[in-house]
């Protein structure tokens, strides 16, 4: 499973991802234009209707003119899971191949990719008691006390996921109390959803991380100017959502959100804002260092990705 061809005779599939600023989805849309392709999207915050401006969201005239998938599929007050997401890509690669096109999935949101790339693990159901009881003892303590309990229990899981990120540290204490097992161990009991297809790989790799640093700042203030404090405002004044939603947990959503609730003032809130977008990208750069699977390019290649990609799947007959 590469950038290379992997497999003669199977249908392909061709990941992309990189960390958040890298500029995925220009490299995507520019295939799109020259190559039978469709674009799925891989992206947690992209699945939300209304959450459009600080998701960065392809517009609505590049998706009415090329294919895009699980974008805008549910509601902000829904929660949205890898299950359901392995679910729906499936049948989004299944119904691009009925079409003689080739799926190009696309995003940085690794849960998923991992999902994809390694299977689902047999995991219980959510369990709103046990899960009341860790957000209360996380109250008290803080979620990296509950971190460092996860390391003594699952030092593998614990090893993967930031010390203070609440929901991964929550779920993956939920099914070691609930099942006696480690999470990392009854992960690495699947296959891949993907085993049967031709796999191709990449992974965006930006040399210079200042440079992805300031690109995040300037991405933000553009936001802002396009109107990414009214889209967080309209939000909440739907009534039904909460910070606790896990659409307006979404990097950027959560800081206006908290400043919109007299938290903090609208400066604060954009710096501690961009400084979560930085974090974001470092634990996706984090994971792409370890994974061995894709074949890692500079974000200035992308005229000879796109000549090799249309190159291949004219071979394939696409």
């Amino acid at each position: 499973m590469s950038g290379k061809a992997s497999g003669a005779g199977r249908l392909p599939v061709l990941l992309l991802t990189g960390p958040t600023g890298a500029g995925k989805t220009d490299w995507a849309i520019r295939l799109a234009e020259s190559a039978p392709v469709e674009i799925v999207s891989v992206d947690s915050a992209l699945v939300y209707r209304g959450l459009d401006v600080g998701t960065a969201k392809p517009p609505a005239e590049v998706r009415a003119r090329l294919p895009h998938h699980l974008i805008d599929v549910c509601d902000a007050a829904e929660s949205y899971s890898a299950g359901r997401f392995v679910s729906e890509a499936l049948g989004c690669i299944r119904a691009i191949h009925a079409r003689r096109r080739a799926p190009l999935l696309v995003g940085g949101t690794m849960l998923y990719l991992r999902a994809l790339l390694d299977g689902l693990a047999a995991l219980p159901e959510a369990l709103p008691e046990l899960r009341r009881e860790l957000d209360a003892r996380a109250a008290r303590t803080g979620w990296p006390a509950l971190h460092a309990e996860l390391a003594r229990l699952d030092p593998a899981a614990a090893a993967r996921i930031a010390p203070n990120d609440a929901q991964r540290i929550q779920r993956a204490l939920e099914v070691c109390y609930a099942t006696g097992k480690p999470i990392s161990e009854l992960q690495r009991a699947t296959s891949s959803p993907l085993a049967s297809y031709d796999v191709r790989f990449w992974m965006l790799d930006p040399p210079d991380r200042a440079v992805l640093h300031e690109r995040l700042a300037r991405r933000f203030e553009a936001m802002m100017a396009s109107g990414f404090l009214d889209e967080v405002r309209r939000l909440r004044d739907r009534g039904d959502l909460t910070a606790e939603h896990a659409s307006i947990r979404a990097v950027g959503y959560r800081q206006l959100w908290a400043h919109l609730d007299g938290r903090y003032d609208l400066g604060e809130a954009g710096r501690r804002a961009i400084a979560a977008t930085r974090q974001l990208a470092k634990r996706q750069l984090t994971w792409m260092r370890a994974e061995r699977r894709g074949e890692r390019l500079d974000p200035a290649s992308g005229v000879s990705w796109n000549r090799d990609i249309c190159n291949a799947l004219s071979a394939l007959g696409f």
